[in-house]
């Protein structure tokens, strides 16, 4: 079976844009030849791809054709750079975590999108949820904490991103007169990113706490984050880098190391090659080595 490029862009569009009225708009259709098009895709695939819903969603069979549809676009764009073929600015689009972006990569990342006049999509997501991006096709290489490779897609160890339990002075006075306690860990308002952060639990797990019993906060922004542990609202960990400039005091006990990968789609694509090739090198400087 052969999928027209076509039809499956209009599918990628249509799942982008979450209407068929605003993909008809992008593509420079009607709204009934976007559905006619969907419609003899349908046909062709003899599966359902995509849910009439609001917003509209692909279902798995559709997930695979959006996802195919946005690989041929990368390897367009990027044939195109190769024989000098003007594409406007071919987009790229990446999955990394909030402290990669934070702290390290996107020197490395604007280094490579200047060189090859691509736009960057970036797309900000806990490191052990980026796979899922690459999986549906959202983006064409990810920072992640998973080893194993998603299908379709190399793996490649970073380094490691190494966390330390710090707080401001004021706040350690207050909440650990006596030091980080157990006792006084149970009590101390800790601080988390968002409800998939981990990091806070696992060294609380490795002090023999039940992660579950002090009281948190929510703070999801990297550099808010650390401005907060900085004001006192709470302890957290955080990489060496981000403690640059601000007056934090180490709380003790072993630190939390993350161990980051880079994936990114199996294509033969320059311009990912050298995404993946500045990423590395930046990784190098900037991370501790894998073990």
């Amino acid at each position: 079976m052969k999928v027209p490029v076509d039809l499956a862009h209009t599918l990628a569009v249509a799942v982008e844009e979450g209407t068929l009225d605003a993909a008809a708009r992008r593509l420079h259709l009607t709204q009934s030849a976007v559905s006619q098009r969907l419609a003899t895709l349908e046909r062709l695939t003899g599966q359902v791809l995509l849910v009439r819903s609001r917003p509209v969603r692909a279902t798995a069979a559709g997930e695979q054709v959006v996802r195919y549809a946005r690989q041929v676009a990368h390897l367009d764009a990027d044939l195109a750079g190769r024989i000098g073929v003007e594409a406007g600015h071919p987009t790229v689009a990446l999955a990394v975590n909030a402290d990669s972006l934070a702290t390290w990569i996107l020197p490395a990342l604007a280094t490579v999108a200047t060189r090859h006049g691509v736009l960057l999509d970036l797309h900000r997501e806990d490191e052990g949820h980026t796979t899922a991006l690459l999986a549906d096709g959202t983006v064409t290489a990810a920072v992640t904490t998973v080893a194993a490779p998603v299908p379709g897609c190399t793996v490649t160890a970073l380094g490691r991103l190494r966390y330390r339990a710090v707080a401001a002075p004021e706040f350690a006075a207050r909440w650990f007169p006596d030091g980080a306690t157990a006792e006084a860990l149970r009590a101390a308002p800790v601080l988390d990113f968002d409800r998939r952060d981990t990091l806070q639990s696992r060294y609380l797990d490795g002090r023999g706490i039940e992660p579950s019993a002090p009281p948190r906060h929510y703070v999801p922004s990297s550099t808010e984050f650390a401005r907060a542990i900085a004001l006192g609202l709470g302890w957290a960990m955080l990489p060496d880098a981000q403690r640059q400039g601000l007056d934090l005091v180490d709380l003790g006990g072993e630190p939390v190391a993350v161990t980051l990968y880079w994936q990114q789609w199996r294509t033969h694509s320059a311009t990912l090659a050298d995404i993946a090739a500045e990423v590395a090198a930046a990784a190098r400087t900037a991370l501790e080595p894998a073990t």
